[in-house]
């Protein structure tokens, strides 16, 4: 009950908060006929013009009138430019800023000193833009409740500047380059309720300090270059209602002191270093609407609690050591939008209200039980049972028996490969002589081509739409690619977090293989749409061949074709080339859901098409249709 109460409190608080901004803005209007800014703020809005690019702001009117350019909206999603002011100050004969955003605007230069002359500015909001530098000494005397600096070019060490402004409820410096540890002194900051730190190049351990801030709500710290424990004093945030910890180098185990965060809805914990750990305890987690702990060396069964968490939608438990059964208690997740089991040891036979569910759940890489009440059909679309069951002597023949009804490998009389060629996310390509098969199914978990399949796991978070978009589109224009060679760049296809591509029926042997990338998403121009870090593992035959991989960075630039070449062994006529996301790089850049694999072609070809290899091949009849 007193955690309830601490909400409601606290959504009273913004309520009242978000109506005074409104109230100002109407004084603003109905005052901008006799009172006008201060002249000392017109002065440094003016300089604070000049030093981050802003040319549209028309000083012939008085920026609290709302005229001239001063309040725009155009549409555009993400996009604002505002000038907020109180004209109740002198017996409304003065105004004053309390508010200014300058959201998604592509301001260049350093963040200027003069922001610090705005004695009354209590929001500020420069996210998605091309700042560069640090935050000035000056800002040290601002009283600001409400900063963002999301989405910049902002470097150095953590601008311990901001330490001191004691204010401060809201903190974002997400997706900058800002380096080194975070000071003690951001212990001063007690009335922070929330704290994004996400998306920089943050090292050290996590400090004490951050346990005086017992009125956070929202950390978030992701993809960040941190060393140590996830520590204990993370209980001190008792009101915490969203945590993120998510590919930030951390290690496990998740600590039992996390069983005290009752007030929980939004909880995410992947990539975790270390030794394994049981199954924290969450029972008392009755808000949580996102729970991923994924690839946190997390052994032991699932909870049958999980089940009484009505308001949970979305579920992702994938790459742990879990055992046991899925609980039937999941059934009564009527919420329920994913569930993600991928790459477990879980056993015994899959429920039937899973087979017979319109809710995505992916069990794929796990060790069920195949029973004949089993499908017999690949499922499209909900349910992913790609590698699901039991593990033979081979452990890239764990493949759904439907797809051995359709590609019956061990069966002479089939048709082998000797090659595959996939234009991923596009339409049939033909270059130098060799065919690229189309790979343009926009939405299934799971998917079969002529001799190959993929997998895709996952849903992009946070992105507020309806229906994800796994294929994406080329916008720009590519470079250094010949025009025969583009075809395989124009799309490609993406993931938020797993995606698998098996080559099958593939005679066994020494193979090359060549995957085409292109970082087609971000930009390569002065917006903050160049800003991006797309970053991501690749795994062959189930070996690391690239850690954190940035196309960009490895091509030199967005839209310019990069080729890895790798060699594989195929053993049980099967290839399987994974994409994993681990958490790291941006993942709201341009906007919100902009993360995950992004593959462009694939094709693999013998290393050396030997004599033995073609007798194979030729000694082959010609199959019939299936």
């Amino acid at each position: 009950m007193a955690a309830k109460s601490v909400s409601q409190n606290r959504i009273r608080a913004k309520l009242h908060f978000f109506y005074a901004i409104l109230l100002l803005q109407f004084a603003t209007f109905g005052l901008a006929a006799t009172a006008k800014l201060h002249p000392e703020e017109v002065k440094a809005l003016k300089e604070i013009e000049k030093k981050i690019g802003k040319n549209d702001w028309n000083f012939s009117v008085d920026p609290c009138s709302g005229e001239g350019k001063w309040r725009v909206v155009n549409g555009r999603k993400g996009f604002e430019s505002s000038v907020t002011c109180d004209c109740s100050f002198n017996h409304n004969s003065t105004c004053r800023i309390v508010a200014i955003a300058l959201k998604s605007q592509n301001l260049s230069g350093i963040v200027p000193p003069e922001f610090s002359k705005l004695r009354f500015l209590k929001q500020l909001d420069l996210s998605r833009n091309c700042l560069t530098g640090s935050i000035p000494s000056q800002w040290a005397t601002m009283r600001l409740v409400e900063l963002s600096f999301m989405g910049n070019k902002l470097s150095g060490p953590f601008p311990k500047v901001l330490t001191n402004i004691t204010t401060l409820r809201n903190l974002s410096i997400e997706g900058n380059q800002f380096s080194g540890r975070i000071p003690p002194e951001v212990g001063k900051l007690v009335s922070l309720e929330k704290l994004v730190l996400s998306s920089n190049g943050l090292t050290g351990e996590l400090p004490k300090a951050l346990a005086k801030l017992s009125n956070l709500t929202d950390v978030r710290i992701s993809d960040n270059n941190f060393s140590g424990k996830i520590p204990e004093f993370i209980s001190n945030w008792a009101q915490i209602e969203k945590l993120h910890i998510q590919g930030c180098s951390l290690e496990g185990p998740i600590p039992l002191s996390i069983s005290t965060m009752t007030s929980l809805t939004d909880l995410r914990i992947s990539d975790l270093k270390g030794g394994r750990s049981p199954f924290p305890s969450l029972s008392k987690m009755k808000s949580l609407k996102t729970l991923i702990l994924r690839k946190c060396l997390i052994f032991g069964e699932v909870p049958k609690y999980i089940g009484d968490m009505k308001k949970l939608k979305n579920l992702d438990l994938s790459y742990n050591d879990l055992t046991g059964e899925v609980p039937a208690s999941l059934e009564r997740l009527e919420k329920i939008d994913y569930i993600i089991l991928t790459g477990n040891k879980l056993n015994g036979i899959i429920p039937g209200w899973i087979l017979g569910s319109n809710k995505n759940v992916d069990l794929s890489n796990n060790n069920f039980t195949w029973e004949n009440s089993s499908p017999a059909e690949c499922p499209r679309g909900s349910v992913n049972l790609v590698e699901t069951y039991s593990p033979s002597a081979e452990k890239l023949t764990r493949i759904h028996p439907c797809l051995k009804r359709n590609f019956p490998c061990s069966a002479s009389r089939e048709q082998h490969h000797y090659s595959l060629h996939i234009n991923c996310g596009d339409k049939e390509a033909f270059l130098r002589g060799e065919r690229y098969e189309a790979d343009r199914e926009g939405a299934s978990m799971f998917y079969t081509g002529q001799n190959w399949a993929f997998s895709s796991t996952g849903s992009f978070m946070d992105n507020d739409v309806d229906a994800d978009n796994y294929i994406i589109t080329n916008t720009s224009a590519l470079s250094n690619v010949s025009v025969t060679d583009s075809e395989l760049y124009k799309k490609a296809r993406n993931s938020p977090q797993s995606l698998t591509y098996y080559g099958l029926c593939l005679i066994n042997g020494n193979y090359t293989v060549k995957l085409h990338f292109a970082e087609i998403v971000f930009i390569n121009d002065s917006s903050f749409n160049s800003l991006g870090r797309r970053v991501f593992d690749v795994y062959i035959q189930e070996k690391l061949v690239l850690k954190d991989f940035d196309i960009e960075h490895e091509a030199g630039g967005t839209g310019k074709p990069i080729m890895k070449t790798f060699t594989a062994v195929v053993t049980s006529h099967t290839l399987k080339i994974h994409f994993y996301w681990a958490g790291r790089g941006t993942t709201g850049i341009p906007l919100r859901g902009n993360y995950g694999p992004l593959i462009s072609a694939i094709s693999v070809d013998p290393s050396k098409l030997s004599q033995v290899m073609k007798q194979k091949l030729e000694s082959l009849p010609v199959p019939t249709s299936r």
